[in-house]
This record gives structure tokens, C-alpha cells and sequence, in this order.
């Protein structure tokens, strides 16, 4: 099931196109303390492809980051882990940074899994904490400390896998149009739920916006409560 970390040394890929799941797979090939491994590093979607994967035959494939859907077979054959941030089971699903900070959670989990045929639903690997405060970017800057963290203790110390055990939660992925700030909702919402949704929708995602009069869209990317 889990590849043997005593051997002399594993093929890792990792696949990922997100900046922070990038910096992760930088950060773990030029570690020396996991020199004895051989990392190849792969942002190109079309590659994640079955015959290409067989072509190079890993110990171990990471997703870290990943939304599309993966090849069953892919993930039947080989051990694929996915790093989610929340505090799984709970918040399982697309965008679930954005629908916790929206649901007004301040903390949260990283999460490093083992994929399996339902989405988000396999045994946890590794878990830490997540300060779900500040700018999106600081977020994603201690995603990315904590993926890497969690990813040099099981690729050092070897796995520790346990099962989601409490009732799961699931979120659905946000689409463009959901970063629209309504009339309705500066009416009725409160200033914090306001600017939760400002600041949860920073680069890289679909910046918050209202509709003016003339049609066009006015991007609102920082505010603060007085």
C-alpha cells in the first residue's frame, strides 16, 4: 500500500501547477536530507496520463493542490497522496480554503492523504493546524510551510496512515460569478462576512467585484473593518 521509506531510494513524481504546491516539490528535491530520493517534477496536466506514469513507474505520485479529477487506474495502481486544507473530513470538496474563511472558521488543518476512489475520503497521513487569518497569501505561505513540514516527516520517518473517522462535510467549488459582492448582500451581511469574501478572493483566485452602473465590474481587493 505505502511505499518503504528504508529503501535506498524512492521515484517520487509531483505533479502540480499551483505556485505554493510548486514551492513544496522545489523545496523537498533540493533537501539533502532527501537526496537518496529521485523527484521529478511535472505542472503539465496532459501528463498525467497512465502510460506516461508507467513509463517511469514511481514509489509514490503527489498531488498536492491538484482539482481535476485523476484516473482511477492511476490512483488504484500507484500510491498517490493529495494535500487538502481542512481539517478532514470536514469541508471535503472544491475551494475549501475559500468556503472556510466564508462559513467564518479561523482555523483550520493541512492534510496529507491517501487517494482512493472517493473524493477526499482516504486514510489521513499526515495532519497539522492552519491559522486561517490575515491575507490569503500569508494562508497560502503557511500551506505551504506545513506541506512541506508534514512531507519531510513521513518521507523521513515513513507513514502513520489513520482513517477519517468523524461525519464528513463537503463544499462545492466557487466559480467566477460567485466572487460578485451583491447589493443584497451589502444590505443584510455583516462587515466581517464582507470582508472574509474580500480577502479569501485575492490572487490567485477571482477577485471580489461589484457591478456598476455601467456595466462594468469594480474589483475590490483589500478592506478593513473600522
Amino acid at each position: 500500500m505505502f511505499p518503504n521509506i528504508e529503501k535506498e531510494s524512492l521515484k517520487i513524481i509531483c505533479f502540480g501547477y499551483r505556485e505554493w504546491s510548486k514551492n513544496i516539490y522545489k523545496s523537498l528535491s533540493e533537501n539533502p536530507f532527501l537526496d537518496k530520493h529521485a523527484f521529478v517534477l511535472i505542472n503539465n496536466k496532459r501528463l498525467v496520463d497512465l502510460d506516461f506514469i508507467n513509463s517511469i513507474n514511481p514509489d509514490l505520485i503527489l498531488f498536492y493542490g491538484w482539482s481535476d479529477i485523476i484516473d482511477f487506474k492511476i490512483v488504484e495502481k500507484f500510491c498517490c497522496l493529495m494535500l487538502h486544507p481542512s481539517p478532514l473530513p470536514k469541508y471535503r470538496g472544491g475551494s475549501p480554503i475559500q468556503n472556510q474563511i466564508i462559513d467564518g472558521k479561523k482555523e483550520s488543518e493541512v492534510c496529507i492523504f491517501k487517494m482512493e476512489r472517493e473524493i477526499d475520503a482516504g486514510l489521513v497521513i499526515k495532519r497539522a493546524k492552519l491559522d486561517l487569518r490575515g491575507e490569503l497569501r500569508e494562508i497560502l505561505k503557511r500551506i505551504e510551510l506545513l506541506g512541506i513540514k508534514l512531507s519531510l516527516e513521513f518521507l523521513t520517518n515513513g507513514f502513520d496512515p489513520k482513517p477519517q473517522t468523524s461525519k464528513p462535510t463537503f463544499c462545492r467549488r466557487r466559480k467566477k460569478e460567485d466572487s460578485q459582492i451583491t447589493l443584497e448582500e451589502i444590505r443584510e451581511s455583516s462587515s466581517e462576512y464582507l470582508y472574509n469574501k474580500i480577502r479569501m478572493l485575492n490572487d490567485p483566485y477571482p477577485n471580489a467585484y461589484i457591478k456598476c452602473a455601467d456595466g462594468k465590474k469594480l474589483y475590490i481587493t483589500k478592506s478593513f473593518i473600522e
